[in-house]
Parts: C-alpha cells; structure tokens; sequence
C-alpha cells in the first residue's frame, strides 16, 4: 500500500506542481486565456497556483523527511478540496476540454492518498 500511496503522491504532486507553476507565473495576459479564469481576479488566480504548488509540496516531504507527516494527509485534503472546486467550476461553464474529468479523477487521486496516509498514522 505505500508503494500505491507514493507513486499516487508523486503523480499527483508533478501535475500540481506543473499547474500551478504555470498559474503563478506566467503572465497573466496567457492565463486569461484559459476559460475558467473569467470573473477572477489577478490575484485569486496567483493564490490558486500557489496553492496547488504548496499543495504539491506538502505530499511529499512532510513523509520522505518524517518531519510531522501528519501535514501530507492534510495537505492531500486540502489539494481534493480544490480539485472539487475546480471540478464544479469546469462544469458550471461547460468547459468543453474534458477538464471536470480530469480534476474529478484528481481529487480522487488525492482522497485516496488522504486516507491511506492517515490510516497509516494510527
């Protein structure tokens, strides 16, 4: 099981990772081009992609140092929290990318990931 539970937690952290970079630091011109970004602003687009590179960051290295590991789980429920966000914002403006699937399946990843690391601090 910590097998699954590490190649889920580094597949899930890369994709973050990736997404975020991308809404954290390119300019902001090329990220309105994506659909979903209608009706934010600037900055809540900023956090989004700090948040999911923070998100990325505490799947890992909370556990692969044992430095309070209890973080990972958390930071798994909180990446899954976003994801449904992401889901329901994909489907409310009928984004026609397939992009609800494949947050659904990462939130998903990331409930999965939750779980089987909190059962693993009991």
């Amino acid at each position: 099981m910590n097998i699954a539970l590490w190649i889920a937690s580094g597949a899930l952290a890369l994709f973050v990772a990736a997404a975020g970079f991308v809404k954290a630091f390119r300019p902001i011109a090329e990220t309105r081009k994506m659909p979903w970004t209608n009706g934010k602003s600037d900055n809540t687009i900023r956090l989004i992609g700090f948040s999911e590179i923070l998100g990325a960051l505490g799947l890992i290295l909370p556990t692969a140092t044992g430095i309070a590991p209890i973080l990972t789980p958390i930071a798994a429920l909180c990446l899954a929290v976003l994801m449904g966000g992401a889901t329901v914002t994909h489907v409310r403006i009928k984004d026609p990318n397939s992009a609800a699937i494949t947050t659904a399946v990462l939130m998903a990843i990331a409930l999965f990931i939750a779980v089987g690391r909190f059962a693993g601090l009991a």
